[in-house]
């Protein structure tokens, strides 16, 4: 069962969103999730179209943190912290190819490490995650080889692979991050609460005849010896 996560690194409702799809992943290992991007500001040019200037940005997204603070499970936004720093707000573009660089070289899992960690380096410790020298520090926390790493971030094939993730986007017409797709037909969209994340894709699993949990069962029965109300049982 196939689960691709689109999200951004600048985007604030998808801090709470992978802290809750950890623990659906958790929940379901046999799930295959596949992180996408979702470029929000993807170089300053975007953000002076939708904000009128570059400058203009920080003041309105804090308000968009006040309500994904309310929204995160753990309430972990540092706001106040946010408020004090002289930079201006980060594109997407960095941070973005440095995810995808990751998940490249490594798997998945590095993917989503690289991602978390520059989550947390904006969100918590409001840090400039545009920076390279800032998303060189996250990359080094993670348990991908730095040197292969920076290879991959420089090739221009990570850039690629990041403009084909938008184009899945504009495909599958998804309008906001965070978005879930499922199977390539089913679109959880926001940040959805953990409980309603997991009966939609128990719905879904069901209507697709997919287990979600335990192993599936192959072959035919044999004779076995199994244990019954605390008994071996032989056939």
């Amino acid at each position: 069962m196939q689960v691709e996560f689109f999200h951004d690194v600048i985007c604030s409702f998808c801090f709470p969103m992978s802290y809750r799809m950890r623990k659906v992943a958790e929940k379901y290992p046999k799930l295959e999730i596949i992180h996408r991007s979702f470029a929000l500001g993807w170089e300053k040019e975007q953000f002076i179209q939708q904000f009128g200037s570059h400058e203009a940005v920080k003041p309105e997204v804090i308000h968009h943190w006040e309500n994904a603070n309310q929204n995160d499970d753990e309430h972990r936004f540092n706001i106040e912290g946010m408020k004090e720093q002289d930079f201006l707000f980060p594109t997407s573009k960095n941070g973005l190819k440095a995810a995808k660089a990751a998940g490249m070289i490594a798997d998945q899992d590095t993917y989503w490490a690289v991602f978390d960690g520059l989550q947390q380096a904006l969100f918590v410790e409001n840090r400039d995650i545009s920076d390279l020298t800032v998303i060189e520090e996250v990359v080094k926390k993670t348990s991908v080889d730095f040197d292969d790493w920076k290879v991959q971030f420089e090739n221009p094939e990570t850039e690629q692979a990041v403009m084909e993730d938008l184009q899945r986007v504009e495909a599958y017409g998804i309008q906001g991050a965070p978005a879930i797709v499922v199977n390539q037909k089913y679109l959880i969209s926001g940040a959805q609460p953990q409980e309603v994340i997991e009966q939609t894709i128990e719905q879904i699993a069901e209507e697709e005849g997919f287990q979600l949990k335990g192993l599936t069962i192959m072959g035919t029965d044999a004779a076995a010896c199994n244990m019954i109300d605390g008994k071996w049982v032989c056939d």
